[in-house]
């Protein structure tokens, strides 16, 4: 049986209706953050594959753990001094209200994963003030179901192999009404020439690096109720995408993250197995789509 599916309105991750993305980007320092918050807190999961990760929260959404949904994924340049922005993102989202009622200020989880930048030509000098925390505010400031793609957000400093990176996003829409989309930030050792581009038996080598100097990072999101260990396995399958349309890849220079996320307003309506297999297969040809898409964009 083959089962067919069609890119979205927007053809972008704000297919999924329940869900604003926020880029901005420090011109000066050649540096950016990209934050995705649903409408309402969300199933995640996530998958790790790269040799260099730099991360915050992931663990939390591991299937074992309590918290069983969070309220935003944040996307930053800056290795791990970009890890302050998501809190920035984190404080902005307490003062809207949002996050777990714990406290005298609600508390919000927000996972997050950061990609190397530091060598890409921007004023890096910062002292004892990194710009990410503001850059992390002015993102939830900046929220919208409108899509830029290219050389902004967290991948306003990226670099794909040997051109410039950037941020690109893709969807597909099932005859059910079911939804899959994917926002990528390649940040790439390796090239994003895509299947077509590569020729079997040989490896191009255009970066020149050590562990943890590149990153690709994506997020899938599905209108489909789906659970945390649902959400893992659908970034899972996610990451077949990058195999096609990155080469080579999750090499001990990248620290390849994909998230995956569900908002839950439309039930399954298959056997979960079954169900999870569509989603993941238009999940990977999404991102692979997506990552084409920002290269493009950026250039």
């Amino acid at each position: 049986m083959r089962i067919t599916a069609k890119p979205g309105p927007s053809d972008s991750l704000t297919d999924v209706g329940a869900i604003k993305v926020g880029q901005v980007h420090d011109a000066e320092g050649n540096t950016g953050v990209t934050v995705i918050v649903p409408d309402a807190p969300a199933a995640m999961g996530v998958d790790v594959r790269g040799g260099g990760p730099g991360t915050r929260e992931t663990d939390a959404l591991n299937p074992t753990c309590l918290v069983e949904k969070a309220h935003a994924i944040v996307l930053s340049g800056g290795s791990v001094f970009g890890l302050a922005a998501a809190d920035g993102v984190a404080a902005a989202l307490s003062a809207r209200g949002i996050g777990l009622p714990v406290g005298p200020m609600p508390v919000p989880v927000v996972p997050g994963a950061i990609l190397f930048d530091l060598k890409n030509g921007g004023n890096k000098d910062w002292g004892m003030e990194p710009p990410y925390r503001a850059l992390g505010i002015k993102a939830v400031e900046a929220l919208s179901r409108e899509m830029v793609q290219g050389r902004v957000g967290a991948g306003y400093g990226a670099r794909a192999g040997g051109v410039q990176g950037g941020v690109g996003s893709a969807s597909y829409q099932l005859e059910d009404g079911s939804i899959v989309a994917a926002l990528v930030v390649v940040n790439s050792f390796g090239s994003a020439d895509g299947a077509a581009g590569f020729t079997p038996g040989t490896l191009d080598m255009p970066k020149v690096g050590f562990v943890g100097t590149n990153t690709t990072l994506a997020v899938i999101a599905t209108n489909v109720a789906l659970g945390k260990a649902a959400c893992e396995r659908l970034a899972t399958m996610a990451h077949d995408g990058l195999a096609r349309a990155i080469k080579p890849l999750h090499t001990p220079f990248d620290g390849d993250t994909v998230f995956a996320l569900s908002t839950g307003e439309r039930e399954p309506t298959d056997e979960l197995p079954r169900c999870l297999t569509v989603l993941g297969g238009f999940a990977a040809d999404a991102l692979e789509r997506a990552v084409a898409k920002a290269i493009s964009a950026a250039q």
